[in-house]
């Protein structure tokens, strides 16, 4: 069968699935079975078998559960809520604090949870009710929300960039660490546009507060330290070369556990609450990563990647085109699948792509994070839109456009980033 008869079947069968309610992990494993049976016939189906088998026993897979569990006892141990609280009271006296203490809350909190969403509601949850208290209007809260929700695949441990260094054969490390510089200019850009909205929109935040802030500062400094010392700990092992992302996640869960037991904010019940959580998301996460695998044999066995490859080179297309139909494209899925599925379904087809346009491999990593931030802003499936209006109660409507001019960021940088790729490739390079 030709290969874009090929893409063709794929692709309708799995427009198909997706609009008959077959959940997007069942319908890529659905694609990917029909494929492979196209192809082959049933010859090749014990080959399924190896790819659970492999996939379930992937040691750099196993660093998924772990961070997850990391960022489920930070939560329920209490010690969110202090680092939170800390970090607003060394804000405070800054136009629109609270704002700002979102974004840098999620800048720290996606060093822990390495998801979009569990940022977006960890941060959101101490977050919303505080600031309507002190008399933030909802256009400014939401969004820094939603905005700094995005920062948590961004800034490593990342989950999806974790699968996509397992699908590439692209080290974890390297991604990890390209992921770092653009993580921290991203939150620089979102609380640029903080100040400059509040200062042009003085309605938006209460006036800073004028009392004396010294003694309160240095308790916020110990409040948010153990935190910080945590981050640093993980992060900082792995930058070393001490331990890989796996064993450094291993280490995060126990640092967070000591962490929650030396300040009694972590019960029994708490616990058992975090460890079910981390059991439920790693079980998903898994079944969509096997899933995919079994499309990206597919789509391996029917010659897409190579017959897209080939036909995109035909074709003329030079890098900075593909790039911006590369955006589009992404904006367009993302506004309809979660961006762990997004990953899993568009890189088997496109990566080969990607290395006959020239882009560097961890460099596209960095890209596909970032459009996959823009997809969580877009609605109707734009998931940090549903988590934070989960925990606010606000309308869809206010809530997606305090979050557009994120997105317009988020944009925005990326063609930075094209025009500039040392600003995801210093760091990696540095360090080797």
């Amino acid at each position: 069968m030709d290969w874009s008869v090929a893409l063709l079947v794929y692709g309708v069968l799995m427009v198909c699935c997706l609009f008959g309610g077959v959940l997007i992990g069942s319908a890529i494993g659905i694609v990917g079975i029909v494929g492979v049976t196209m192809a082959t016939g049933t010859r090749m189906w014990p080959t399924f078998g190896d790819i659970i088998w492999n996939t379930a026993t992937s040691f750099t897979l196993v660093a998924i559960p772990l961070f997850v569990l990391m960022g489920e006892i930070i939560l329920r141990s209490g010690l969110a809520r202090r680092f939170y609280n800390g970090i607003a009271v060394m804000l405070r006296g800054v136009p629109g604090a609270l704002a700002h203490t979102n974004i840098v809350g999620c800048a720290a909190f996606s060093a822990l949870s390495g998801s979009t969403v569990a940022t977006a509601l960890t941060v959101g949850t101490v977050a919303v009710p505080e600031m309507r208290r002190r008399g933030y209007k909802d256009a400014l809260t939401l969004g820094s929300l939603t905005g700094g929700g995005c920062l948590g695949i961004l800034i490593p441990p990342s989950i999806p960039m974790i699968v996509y260094a397992s699908i590439t054969q692209t080290s974890v490390l390297s991604v990890f660490m390209a992921g770092v510089v653009p993580g921290l200019v991203l939150a620089a850009l979102f609380l640029v546009y903080i100040a400059i909205r509040v200062l042009l929109n003085r309605d938006l935040a209460p006036p800073p507060d004028a009392e004396d802030l010294k003694r309160k500062r240095r308790s916020g400094i110990v409040d948010s330290l153990p935190v910080a010392a945590l981050i640093a700990a993980v992060i900082g092992g792995m930058y070393a070369g001490v331990v890989t992302p796996t064993e450094a996640a291993a280490f995060g869960c126990l640092l967070a556990l000591l962490l929650g037991l030396v300040y009694r904010d972590l019960s029994a019940a708490a616990l058992v609450a975090a460890l079910r959580n981390a059991v439920v998301t790693s079980c998903v996460v898994m079944f969509i990563t096997i899933n995919a695998q079994f499309l990206s044999f597919a789509i391996v066995n029917s010659g897409i990647s190579r017959g897209l490859s080939g036909a995109m080179a035909d074709a003329g297309i030079g890098p900075f085109a593909f790039f911006l139909l590369l955006i589009a494209l992404y904006a367009v899925i993302g506004m309809f699948i979660d961006g762990l599925s997004i990953m899993l379904l568009t890189v088997p087809v496109l990566f080969p792509v990607f290395q006959v346009m020239g882009y560097d491999p961890i460099w596209m990593g960095v890209v596909l994070v970032l459009l996959i931030e823009l997809g969580a802003l877009t609605p109707p499936m734009g998931l940090n839109l549903f988590a934070v209006q989960s925990i606010s109660n606000a309308p869809l409507g206010v809530i997606g456009r305090s979050s557009m001019p994120y997105a317009l960021i988020i944009v925005a940088f990326c063609l930075a980033l094209y025009l500039e790729p040392d600003i995801a490739l210093w760091l990696p390079r540095a360090t080797h």
